[in-house]
Order: structure tokens, then C-alpha cells, then sequence
């Protein structure tokens, strides 16, 4: 299987991406990515929610993380109170 292909785009702004390449990296229709552009450079990044088992392991990081900082529910709050523009 080749590795590189070519495609267009099109007046929308829309590109193909090669069926041999979609199918090898199991991409399906809603598939979302992280596009990076750097001159005449493009990239496409292929990005998944993670599994609720993953989700979990992040949150228990992040409230030992908030734990070890002194974070209190409050603060937390008060942080997002303030992000939204709310005193």
C-alpha cells in the first residue's frame, strides 16, 4: 500500500483523502482531525475522544493535581466564574 497519494481541493475548501488511506487508517466518515499549516505545509491529524477509561484516569490526575496545588471546589468556581466574565 503506498504511503503517499494525491488529491484536490475543492471550491468549498474540501479535500478527498484517498480511499487505500482512509481504509489502512480506519478513518470513517466524521472522523476529525487537527489541521496544522506552516508555509506549503499541511497536515492532518487524525484526533479521537478518549474512552471513558481514559476520561476517569485524567480526572483523578487532575483532582490529585488540584489536591497537591491546595486547589479548593471553590477556587475551582470562582475560576470558572471569572473565564465566563461573572464575578
Amino acid at each position: 500500500m503506498a504511503n503517499i497519494a494525491t488529491t484536490k481541493m475543492s471550491s468549498k475548501g474540501q479535500v478527498v483523502i484517498p480511499e487505500d488511506i482512509r481504509k489502512r487508517l480506519k478513518l470513517k466518515a466524521g472522523s476529525q482531525f487537527v489541521v496544522v499549516g506552516e508555509n506549503d505545509v499541511v497536515i492532518l491529524k487524525a484526533i479521537s475522544p478518549p474512552s471513558m477509561e481514559e476520561f476517569d484516569a485524567l480526572i483523578a490526575e487532575a483532582r490529585q493535581k488540584g489536591k497537591e496545588a491546595g486547589l479548593k471546589p471553590s477556587d475551582i468556581t470562582a475560576a470558572i466564574a471569572k473565564a465566563r466574565g461573572r464575578k
